[in-house]
């Protein structure tokens, strides 16, 4: 089979839909099938606006055995006013293509309309970046086959149906795409529900999740890691492993830490990350800086050491879809606390591997980081249910072998209609 993927970034890119797409593409590309992922330039996820942001040169390379075309991003002054304004005439493709998130790469769209390599399936991530699920569609389109597409939709508080944060997410634009997709696989219960409440026809929704590969963040040294950040065996230490920003939760995380250490509580935090713009103008003007080891982007080795040192994992998070940092920290027996909000709030559950508290409420935050730094037990409990949970729910093989299902399934239908059509 030939596959076509589509996602606004690729690895080296951090972000769990790009770590998603890259394993996803390799698991068919060590099937036999030929897969090629269609990316852009962006390292950095300011890329996508800033000219001043990481990213590469167009090109075609390999990872492994799958073919990766990276297209250029468009980028120039006022960006996002301008897409913000042109997005307001109302056409929901024209729309889609304008969102002011999106990573403009006209060289992409006009590859969609012109290739004619072999093409069997498209599959496409993610929300708000319409712009390479647009491409992604005109492709399948085009060529007569099956278009898939794996929102990732952040919803914000469950207890806020008109939140912000879940009406961007399922804007006319977007929905536009998901009406148009073969199938749609979702992460969590929460998100099947929204799709599925938006109109999409519930056989064509499809409940995967994902998972991990323990292989890759376990096994690293407690007290390396710890000799390196300057903090004793005996500290207990918050670690935290996202794009550094306000909606990741960090200054949440942050705050709510300045709440104990003023109220005489002793902890450290480890942030890990790439820094965000909000971020960066919160933490000019931090004031206990030096209670936080700051460690900037992990390679693989590093996140291990960050996994096997922490005591307990915060990502207070209004914008995760799932949360694959969540099952890393599990599989190492490191419980989380979070924000119930999103997938997380399907993804934990309270009290029995991890504690969820209201989302925004930093007070209540504090008061669940300090029940877990006081007592260590709590700590072994949580860790080692979630852990537990994680080799029984969470195997990579189990959740790629649902992709494989559908695409197998919707391939056999496409054959069908066509037998039928002659």
């Amino acid at each position: 089979m030939h596959i076509a993927h589509f996602v606004q970034r690729y690895p080296p890119a951090l972000g769990g839909s790009e770590s998603y797409f890259q394993r996803l593409s390799r698991y068919f590309a060590a099937q036999g099938h030929n897969v090629t992922v269609w990316t852009t330039t962006a390292i950095d996820l300011e890329a996508f606006w800033s000219q001043r942001a990481q990213s590469l040169t167009a090109d075609t390379i390999m990872d492994g055995e799958v073919r990766v075309r990276r297209f250029a991003v468009w980028r120039w002054p006022l960006r996002r006013y301008i897409l913000k304004a042109l997005s307001l005439f109302p056409a929901p493709t024209w729309q889609a293509l304008t969102l002011p998130a999106n990573p403009i790469s006209p060289d992409m769209w006009k590859a969609a309309g012109r290739d004619m390599e072999p093409c069997d399936m498209v599959h496409a991530a993610a929300f708000p970046y319409a712009f390479p699920i647009a491409c992604a569609r005109r492709l399948a389109q085009r060529r007569g086959v099956p278009f898939v597409l794996t929102p990732f939709l952040h919803l914000g508080d469950p207890a806020d149906a008109t939140n912000r944060m879940r009406r961007s997410y399922l804007s006319r634009p977007l929905l536009h795409l998901l009406k148009s997709a073969d199938r749609v696989m979702v992460q969590t219960p929460s998100e099947r529900r929204a799709v599925i409440e938006s109109g999409i026809a519930e056989d064509r929704v499809v409940l995967q999740g994902l998972g991990v590969d323990s292989a890759d963040c376990t096994g690293g040294s407690r007290a390396l890691a710890r000799q390196n950040w300057g903090i004793t065996e005996s500290e207990v230490v918050v670690g935290h492993l996202a794009n550094l920003s306000f909606e990741k939760g960090t200054i949440d995380l942050l705050r709510a830490a300045q709440t104990l250490w003023e109220s005489g509580q002793k902890f450290r935090v480890v942030l890990a990350g790439p820094d965000m713009g909000n971020f960066r103008r919160f933490w000019e003007s931090y004031g206990m800086k030096d209670r936080v080891v700051k460690l900037g982007v992990l390679d693989d080795q590093q996140k291990r050491e960050f996994f096997a040192a922490i005591d307990i994992f915060a990502l207070p998070s209004r914008s995760d879809s799932f949360g694959l940092v969540l099952l890393e920290a599990w599989a190492n027996r490191v419980p989380n606390i979070a924000y119930r909000a999103g997938g997380v709030a399907d993804l934990i559950q309270h009290d029995l591997d991890g504690i969820l508290v209201t989302c925004g409420e930093v007070p209540e935050l504090a008061a669940g980081l300090k029940r877990l730094i006081a007592n260590p037990d709590r700590r072994r409990i949580l860790g080692n249910c979630g852990h537990e949970r994680v080799a029984k729910d969470f195997r990579w093989r189990d959740k790629l072998s649902i992709v494989q299902t559908e695409y197998d399934c919707l391939k056999r239908q496409l054959a069908s209609a066509v037998s039928k059509s002659r």
